[in-house]
């Protein structure tokens, strides 16, 4: 099967953070975004880094930044069409979009997003994780689903774009109006999906570095 070309979000505030740019925080021998490039680089072809303001300081990494087309950080979404624009010029037909604050997400991503999609015109698959069981009597699908962690169709971003200008912001809303699946991957003790967003985690993930 075809590697779709992967970007990585790395398009939001960082507020939580006090700002700036999570992805280049150091962990380990490295920084967070070192380590989502070794998990993202053997499952996909090119790779993409979304990211605004000055492309510069990510020049040492070697990828295009492209930044959102949408004013005013409209949220992941306008991260996935910038990503998908980017890959219609190249004549791909899908992307799979992963979190820049993400260090430990499944090393077999890709495949398993791709096989849940067996079947789609239009391949939209959002990784999700089970939840416990406050979190299931509170979600429609009894998941966890991770809409910075997808499988996006190439053919759709017209659609996304007129529904962001809309004002469309919940992720969801617009894989469910398409037929979006999921693939579902199991939480284990460390979930897989954990995201840095403080400090705290920040700490947490040196933790559990290997």
């Amino acid at each position: 099967m075809t590697l779709p070309p992967g970007v990585i979000l790395a398009g939001g505030r960082a507020t939580r953070m006090g700002g700036g740019d999570k992805g280049l925080l150091p962990l380990g021998e490295g920084r967070l975004i070192d380590r989502v490039l070794a998990r993202l680089r053997p499952q996909v072809g090119a790779i993409a880094l979304n990211a605004n303001g000055d492309p510069a300081r990510f020049a040492d990494l070697g990828l295009p930044v492209i930044p959102d087309t949408l004013a005013d950080h409209p949220g992941p979404l306008a991260g996935v069409l910038a990503g998908l624009d980017w890959a219609a010029a190249t004549g791909a037909e899908t992307i799979v979009t992963v979190a820049a604050d993400t260090p430990f997400f499944p090393r077999d991503l890709v495949a398993r997003l791709q096989e849940a999609a067996a079947g789609m015109t239009h391949p939209l698959v959002l990784a999700a994780t089970t939840g416990d069981a406050e979190t299931k009597s509170r979600s429609r699908s009894g998941l966890i689903r991770h809409p910075t962690f997808g499988l996006w169709p190439v053919a759709l971003r017209d659609d996304l774009r007129a529904a962001l200008q809309d004002g469309l912001k919940k992720v969801v809303l617009w894989t469910e109006r398409h037929g979006g699946r999921e693939a579902v991957f199991p939480g284990g003790d460390v979930d897989p999906f954990f995201n840095v967003n403080t400090p705290d985690d920040l700490a947490r993930a040196e933790a559990l570095l290997p």
